[in-house]
Order: structure tokens, then sequence, then C-alpha cells
């Protein structure tokens, strides 16, 4: 994923609303959101050429999403696959020590806790308290101008009701290039990305493939739902699951 918005506990009706668009070549092959053979408790879509997923859920109580972080060169091919960590994590297995992979940034989910875990500029994992947070190709909450429209697009909806998580698509799907906050301090990696982008990238070379919601209401009933693109941005494909987290804690 490149860019996503997330409300924690910050809703009465809500445990947890995740928005998130995957930014990334379209020449590299993926299989849409669906359940898993194995292991058979996930939820997600699938990286092709690398086998793991960028986002994704558990019915055993976990959910998932990893962004590259820039700043640090170019990705190096020998390292250990982001999205199997993902994939891990979802499983439910230990991390495996984070200096094994390229730069990222990685939000970690369940009914109880969630967690932000990096690697640079040194490895660590922290726990995030109830609250609105923001994340793309930065640290957590840099206030890059389209993740601070994100973030200000699901408060907005937050505070009109929280009725409808679908209506958050028309946000991952603007295209405005806004002005506030501050630029990216290095820019992309790929050279087909604007130097400044916006929430959703038209390009037929590196865009936004797909768009995912996951929302999740206090009782543990959560629903997963993608939409997929084209180069010209043209929605291709849908694809929504339900599903149940255990009871949290008290």
């Amino acid at each position: 994923m490149c860019i996503m918005a997330m409300a924690w506990n910050a809703h009465p009706r809500w445990r947890l609303i995740l928005i998130g668009n995957r930014d990334e070549l379209h020449a590299r092959p993926a299989a849409p959101l669906a359940r898993w053979e194995q292991p058979n408790h996930l939820i997600a879509g699938r990286d092709l050429l690398s086998g793991g997923t960028w986002l994704g859920v558990s019915e055993q109580g976990r959910a998932a999403i990893v962004t590259n972080l820039r700043g640090y060169g170019d990705p190096r091919p020998d390292r250990a696959s982001r999205g199997a960590l993902v994939t891990d994590l979802l499983a439910g297995s230990e991390a495996a020590a984070l200096d094994d992979f390229n730069p990222f940034n990685l939000i970690l989910l369940d009914p109880n806790q969630a967690h932000f875990l990096t690697n640079r500029p040194a490895p660590l994992r922290t726990e995030l308290t109830p609250g609105l947070y923001g994340l793309s190709n930065g640290m957590l909450d840099a206030p890059w101008p389209k993740t601070l429209a994100l973030k200000s697009a699901l408060l907005d909806w937050l505070m009109a009701g929280a009725a409808t998580p679908l209506a958050l698509f028309d946000a991952l799907r603007s295209e405005n290039l806004t002005h506030a906050g501050i630029a990216p301090d290095t820019p992309s990696d790929v050279p087909a990305e604007a130097l400044i982008s916006p929430i959703f990238i038209r390009n037929p070379t590196y865009g936004t493939r797909c768009s995912t919601i996951i929302a999740i209401d206090m009782q543990g009933h959560g629903t997963i739902t993608e939409r997929r693109f084209d180069p010209e941005g043209t929605q291709t494909g849908e694809s929504s699951f339900s599903f149940a987290w255990p009871a949290a804690d008290k």
C-alpha cells in the first residue's frame, strides 16, 4: 500500500476503520482480494511476484498493512519480501528480524491492540493509542499533503455519523493536489510517480491498482472490500467479504 488512513477505537460504533490505496507498477501481477486456501483464515490480495500481500485480515483476529518507506535508496533484491512479512504476521507467526527487509512501515492490529512497526532508521515496534492515523511512504503521521487530505476525509466521515463505510471510496478516488502540509523530503523512487502525488494516481505505468476498506464494529463484525483499477483509472472489479473477530478483552 502507498497511502492509508485509520481510525482505531475512535468511534463508539467502530473498532477499526482502515482505508487505503495500493500504488504499484501496472505490469506487476496480482490476484484479487480472496479467501486463501492456506492459511484458510486469511482474506487478502496476493502479489503474484513475491507471493505475499500488502494488506489483509485474519478471522483469527488480526489485520495488517505495509507501505514502502522512501529515503533509503533503491530496494535490494536480495532482501526478504515485505509482503511475506505481512502474510506471516497475519498467520500469527513471530516477526522475522526487521533488518532482513527493505525499508517499510507496517501496522498490525488485533481485537485489543494496534502496533506500528518500521525498520528505518532503526527497528521499532510501538503500541498505538486509540485515535486517527495516516501513513504513506514516510514515517507514521508525516504531514504529507495527500496523507492529511485522506485523514481529513476520514475524520469528516466519522463526524458526519459514520454510517456507511463504502462511502469512503470517494475519498480514495480523489485526484486533487492539495497544498496543505509538507511535501516529502525525498522524491519517489518510482520515476513515473508525480513529485507531489494525489491520493489516487492515474498513470499508465505506475498508479493506483486497488482501493480497500476494512470496517470492524465493536462486536467484531467486519467487512473488507476491494475495488480494482486499470492503467486508465477505470474500475475493473470489486470483491467484498464478511468476517468476524474474536471478542476484545474487557
